[in-house]
């Protein structure tokens, strides 16, 4: 029911008790009336609850701090504010008190400014070495040349721009004056794209100036103009990038059979505009699907829908645990497949704490502080083996997770369930045993961040080139993010391995596919 249909119907019984009341006869009609002007009422208060946390919510993302998670000076400032008010409610102090706290010690020793830390000279970096001679002059005391003593070094980073070069391939031909033995070449070595001007260094650059620059097809073609005076139409490298993808695409999928043996994978997606011709006049939505192994290798995904049939296809055959946020897809697809069980992510449900804050803040600290708690512990036993931190999971997190579980149940029936408190709390319930899921196996995750990191780097490039030119270019972007970003999680510079990758490709056999994989690669021994 509206505002406006929530006011008529209030003001119709209001007028109806009222012509009852007149009429001795009718009160118990007047007494059913009343109840429902008073559930009308609740109706009222709840509406007017939500839409006052819908507003503090929207000031808050417009004028309070973009992150959600609290700097270490704000989580100190929480702490203390929660002391402060457990402090106040056993006794006020006095105003001496006070006084005496405000003012500052005479004893006190002024803060030193923080000093600049120096960063050392990059040693790996090729060096090139200009000395400056002075003009020697004789001693005017005794007539001799100087001696060299010693000297002073100034040391600077500078940086060589880029150039393009045209290369030339010659095979000169041999034939003997008979005729007899006919004609002798070399053959031409493997090229990524045969018939193609594209060489491996232009090729690499455009990929990772797209991909992991996050710049436009318009503004390369823009900078090969303007900086090196060559003509590369855009077009011409939109089919460079799908042939190059096409490369690509049984690395990845080598990739996805063996996370799939994992059994337990981070999901999540991201929306993505897309140029469809068949949407005239505005940008389609579409999905990148992302799915990982935690601090191991990441598969992208395109979808136009966000609905179960894309996650249902990528995991037809995958068996073992999914780590989620609550969106009913996931859990649907739980109860779809027997042989996948689904985890929560705590930093979603600490997140809907987070907005509450600024309706109840006592009760969303307190749910904040044990949830940090919990974060505490993973951060003490990050890096250990799967079996300890099972065991010091048991030991230490349980209790407050049941404390958690007991504070929600006895908050929920006082909450309004529109309320940002009433969310946060009906979240976490709701989501319990899957946020608790990670207690059952040293292996998982807390929380999903470790995917939501890499949502990031597309986050980036969609505010910088806006969208996917076209639905079929969906699949070309998920398979270069998919390398690009699983050679960070495994320490790798995208450009050595992809320079490496995409002349080994060309000639390597399926078998010897997992050697090339981000998590086995070992660059290809120099020549010479």
């Amino acid at each position: 029911m509206s505002g406006n249909d929530l006011r008529a119907e209030y003001e119709r019984l209001a007028r109806q008790i009222a012509e009852a009341m007149a009429n001795k006869p009718a009160a118990a009609e007047a007494w059913e009336l009343l109840e429902q002007l008073g559930s009308l009422t609740q109706q009222c208060v709840e509406r007017i609850a939500e839409a006052e946390a819908q507003i503090a919510e929207l000031k808050r993302e417009l004028f309070g701090p973009k992150a959600d998670r609290l700097s270490p000076e704000q989580e100190d400032q929480l702490k203390q504010v929660i002391d402060d008010m457990k402090a106040e409610a056993e006794r006020a102090p006095d105003s001496d008190q006070v006084l005496s706290e405000e003012e500052e010690s005479p004893n006190r020793k002024p803060r030193k400014p923080a000093s600049r830390r120096r960063h050392p000279m990059p040693v790996h970096l090729e060096t090139e070495t200009i000395t400056i001679e002075p003009n020697p002059a004789p001693c005017p005391g005794c007539g001799k040349m100087p001696n060299r003593i010693g000297e002073e070094v100034t040391e600077e980073i500078d940086f060589i721009p880029a150039r393009l070069i045209r290369r030339r391939i010659l095979r000169p031909k041999y034939a003997c004056p008979c005729g007899e033995a006919g004609v002798a070449v070399a053959p031409l070595p493997p090229r990524l794209i045969p018939h193609s001007k594209l060489g491996l260094g232009l090729a690499v650059h455009i990929v990772l100036t797209r991909f992991d620059d996050h710049l436009s097809f318009y503004r390369l073609e823009q900078q090969f103009r303007e900086r090196h005076a060559v003509d590369i139409p855009r077009q011409q490298m939109v089919q460079w990038i799908e042939h190059i993808a096409s490369w690509l695409e049984p690395l990845v999928e080598r990739m996805w059979q063996r996370m799939l043996a994992t059994g337990y994978l981070q999901v999540d997606e991201t929306p993505v505009k897309v140029l469809d011709p068949e949407v005239r006049g505005k940008a389609a939505r579409g999905y990148l699907w992302f799915y990982a192994v935690p601090g191991g290798d990441v598969l992208l995904d395109f979808h136009s829908s966000r609905g179960l049939k894309p996650v249902q296809q990528r995991l037809a055959d995958f068996s073992g645990t999914i780590q989620t946020d609550a969106y009913e897809v996931y859990e649907s697809l739980s109860r779809r497949q027997s042989s996948i069980q689904r985890n929560g992510c705590l930093a979603h449900s600490r997140r809907y704490f987070y907005k509450a804050l600024q309706e109840n803040f006592s009760q969303a600290a307190w749910f904040i502080a044990q949830i940090r708690l919990l974060y505490r512990i993973e951060d003490e036993i990050r890096g250990l083996p799967p079996y300890q931190r099972f065991q010091r999971r048991q030991q230490d997190a349980l209790e407050i997770w049941n404390r958690l579980k007991s504070k929600a149940d006895q908050l929920r029936p006082t909450l309004l369930p529109k309320s940002t408190l009433g969310k946060a709390v009906g979240y976490f319930l709701n989501d319990y045993d899957a946020l608790t899921g990670y207690l059952r196996d040293g292996r998982f995750e807390i929380d999903n961040n470790l995917i939501e990191n890499s949502i990031r780097p597309t986050a980036v490039g969609r505010k910088r080139w806006l969208f996917i030119g076209h639905p079929d270019a969906g699949w070309r972007s998920a398979v270069i993010y998919s390398v690009l970003i699983s050679c960070r999680r495994h320490g790798i510079n995208p450009q050595d391995y992809l320079t490496d990758i995409l002349r080994r490709l060309q000639t390597i056999k399926i078998s010897e596919l997992d050697s090339l994989l981000p998590a086995n690669w070992k660059p290809a021994p120099q020549s010479g």
